[in-house]
């Protein structure tokens, strides 16, 4: 199984919750482990002017490329708008067509980066500068490589912009498992919607999602899932409000990879957010997605 990273995915984005330092801990741990070597490391491209239009308006392309935000639309982002940033969006997405393109020829693909599902196609949101797997799964629908998808978004904050991204579209099936009371406060639906109570644990949580892939599996057989593996559920997330461990984190990796293998279906993982105060832990828990998925899946 190839893990999918660039060291660019690393930006300086001064003093923030968003601690980029993690993709590369993640590589450091996977690497120190045994379970993947530097042949197993894929290389992105950014994605195209082109690919991102599939999803984002012309307007707002013009308006990262050229750093023209407005006061207004920069407040919405939550982080310091620079060009390595809109540099690192265009590779995040370059990395997730790769992921999902490696996922669907060889079954299973691990990037380590992009998730950014509070992108909405005229302007970003919560961190996120580009809805990086909409735009992947766009791409691989226009040249044939699938017809469907669905995206499972364990991240603990609702899918907002995939959920407006894909409201129209019958191919592609959005499934949110979130904390109902967090970020973000407006929740346009998705196809499925799981709003959890604060301080939910490893055991409701799982029966949940798991009783809820169930659910959305029923009857349909996607030819791509993307998994957004968001570390942010953990315990002690500084923006989360459930309260699983990391043991219960491997577990619902466990689920989701289960449930792919069962009914057949490659899997593309993005890594979307995770900000406990070490960000150790956020590493770890992504590296367990890794293996666990390679164990199951790769």
């Amino acid at each position: 199984m190839k893990l999918v990273y660039s060291p660019q995915y690393e930006v300086d984005v001064g003093r923030h919750v968003f601690n980029t330092a993690k993709y590369r801990l993640v590589i450091e741990n996977l690497l120190a482990s045994g379970a993947f070597t530097e042949d197993d490391i894929a290389a992105p491209e950014p994605a195209s002017d082109d690919d991102i239009r599939l999803v984002h308006t012309p307007e707002y392309v013009d308006k990262l490329k050229t750093g023209t935000l407005s006061p207004d639309e920069l407040a919405l982002l939550e982080i310091g708008f620079s060009p390595a940033l809109a540099r690192a969006a265009w590779l995040w997405a370059g990395g997730s067509i790769l992921a999902g393109r490696l996922a669907a020829r060889e079954g299973a693909c691990f990037h380590n980066g992009g998730g950014w599902h509070h992108a909405f196609p005229d302007h970003g949101e919560g961190f996120c500068v580009i809805n990086d797997h909409a735009v992947a799964i766009r791409r691989l629908i226009a040249e044939g490589v699938i017809a469907s998808a669905i995206i499972v978004d364990c991240d603990v904050h609702q899918a907002n912009g995939t959920a407006v991204v894909f409201a129209a579209d019958k191919n592609v099936m959005t499934f949110s498992i979130h904390q109902e009371s967090n970020y973000p406060y407006v929740k346009p639906p998705s196809d499925l919607d799981v709003g959890l109570p604060d301080e939910t644990g490893d055991e409701i949580y799982l029966a949940r999602l798991e009783a809820n892939l169930i659910r959305a599996l029923d009857g349909w057989r996607p030819d791509l899932m993307f998994y957004v593996a968001g570390a942010d559920t953990y315990k002690d997330d500084q923006l989360g409000g459930l309260n699983l461990t990391i043991d219960g984190m491997k577990q619902r990796d466990q689920v989701v990879c289960h449930a792919a293998r069962h009914n057949g279906i490659p899997v593309a993982v993005v890594l979307a957010g995770g900000y406990a105060s070490r960000v150790e832990d956020v590493a770890t828990i992504h590296s367990n997605t890794a293996i666990v998925m390679k164990d199951m899946l790769g």
